[in-house]
C-alpha cells in the first residue's frame, strides 16, 4: 500500500512539474512569435530568444515583489528614521511631542473653585492666558534590544498655564504639570491591508508639584497600538491607574489626590493624525468607560516661514490639566509650534 501512494505522489509531482514547464514553454513560444512579428528584419533569432527570457524573468520578479510586499514608510516612521541621525548628538534634544507656545487661550469656563483658599485667586483668575508645552526624548540603546529597530526611552513633558493677563494676582503660573515616562517602541512586522504597525509599552507619572489642598498626581501604564497608511497615523492607548493609599485627611501629603481621576479623563485615549506636508491634523478622543465622560481634542498646524509653523487647538470635555481633571470646559487657543507629531 506504501508503495502505491509513493508511486502515485510521485507520478503527481512529475505531472506537475510538467504543466509547469509546459506553461513556461507555452509562455515562451507565445513571446517568441509576438517579437517574430513586431521585430525588425535583421535581428536574430537569439536575439529575439534572449529579450522573451528577460521578459519572463521581470514577471516573475514582479510577481515575488507582489506576493511579499509591505507597506512603503508612512509619516511617522520617516519622522523615526530622521531623527536617528541625530538622537546621539549631545547638543541635539530630540522631540517627543508637540513644542509650542499659545500666547492666548481662552476658556468659557476656567476653574475658580479650586482656588477658593488662595487669596485673590477665585476673583481674580483671567478666562484667557498663555499656555506653552516642552517635551523631549532620550533613547538608552543604540543596538537592538530584542527586535530589529526597537527603541527604550525616557521622555519628560512638561504643561504650562499661565495668567499672564491677571495684573491684579502678579501674573502667576495657574498650574504645571509634569510627566516623565519610560517607554519602549518596536515595529511588529505586521502589515493588514498594506499598513505598518507598532506597538509601545510605557510608565507615566503625572503630577503637577503643588502642595495641599492644590497636590494632583497619579501613575500608570499603558500599551499603546500604532497603524501607519502612508500620510495618515491611528493610535489606541489604554491605560491602567496605580492606585494609591486613600486619605483619612485632606491635608496629608501622603495618599491619592484624585482617587476618582479616571472616571473623568478616561480609561484610554484614540488619536488619528494626517500630515499632508503642509497642515497637519491630529484629532484626539478620551473616554471614561465606566461613565461617559471623556474629552475630545482637535488641532492642526499651518506654514509660517523659518523655524516655526502656526498652531490651533480646540478642546472640550474633562482634564486639560490635572487641577481641572474634573472641571469641564471649552477651550480655544492659537500660536506657534516648534514641531509637528509627524
Amino acid at each position: 500500500m506504501k508503495k502505491w501512494i509513493w508511486i502515485i505522489a510521485s507520478g503527481v509531482t512529475a505531472l506537475a512539474a510538467v504543466n509547469v514547464q509546459a506553461q513556461e514553454l507555452s509562455d515562451m513560444q507565445q513571446c517568441l512569435l509576438d517579437e517574430m512579428n513586431n521585430t525588425k528584419a535583421d535581428t536574430t533569432i537569439a536575439d529575439v530568444r534572449s529579450k522573451c527570457e528577460e521578459q519572463l524573468r521581470s514577471a516573475d520578479d514582479e510577481d515575488i515583489v507582489e506576493v511579499d510586499a509591505v507597506e512603503e514608510p508612512g509619516a511617522l516612521t520617516s519622522r523615526m528614521k530622521s531623527e536617528q541621525v541625530t538622537q546621539f548628538d549631545p547638543y541635539v534634544l530630540t522631540p517627543h511631542r508637540r513644542n509650542y507656545l499659545l500666547p492666548v487661550i481662552t476658556s468659557n469656563n476656567i476653574n475658580r473653585l479650586q482656588y477658593a483658599d488662595i487669596e485673590g485667586y477665585q476673583d481674580n483668575l483671567e478666562d484667557y492666558e498663555a499656555k506653552f508645552q516642552l517635551s523631549f526624548k532620550v533613547p538608552f540603546n543604540k543596538e537592538s534590544l530584542l527586535f530589529e529597530d526597537d527603541k527604550l526611552f525616557f521622555g519628560l513633558t512638561v504643561q504650562s498655564w499661565w495668567q499672564v493677563y491677571s495684573s491684579d494676582i502678579s501674573k502667576p503660573f495657574r498650574e504645571t504639570n509634569y510627566m516623565p515616562e519610560v517607554f519602549y517602541a518596536t515595529s511588529t512586522g505586521w502589515h493588514p491591508f498594506g499598513t505598518n504597525t507598532a506597538l509601545v509599552f510605557g510608565l507615566e507619572h503625572l503630577s503637577n508639584g503643588r502642595s495641599q489642598p492644590l497636590s494632583r498626581s497619579w501613575n500608570r501604564g499603558y500599551m499603546q497600538f500604532v497603524v501607519e497608511k502612508g500620510r495618515f497615523v491611528f493610535s489606541l492607548k489604554p491605560w491602567l491607574r496605580f492606585q494609591e493609599d486613600p486619605k483619612a485627611d485632606p491635608m496629608q501629603s501622603s495618599g491619592d489626590d484624585n482617587p476618582n481621576i479616571t472616571d473623568y479623563v478616561g480609561d484610554y485615549e484614540f488619536t488619528t493624525a494626517y500630515n499632508d506636508g503642509d497642515f497637519e491634523y491630529i484629532l484626539r478622543l478620551r473616554h471614561a468607560v465606566d461613565t461617559g465622560r471623556g474629552s475630545a481634542e482637535l488641532n492642526w498646524t499651518f506654514p509660517l516661514g523659518g523655524k516655526f509653523i502656526g498652531y490651533t487647538s480646540i478642546f472640550t470635555g474633562y482634564g486639560e490639566s490635572l487641577i481641572d481633571y474634573n472641571h469641564k470646559q471649552t477651550r480655544f487657543g492659537i500660536g506657534i509650534a516648534l514641531n509637528n507629531v509627524l
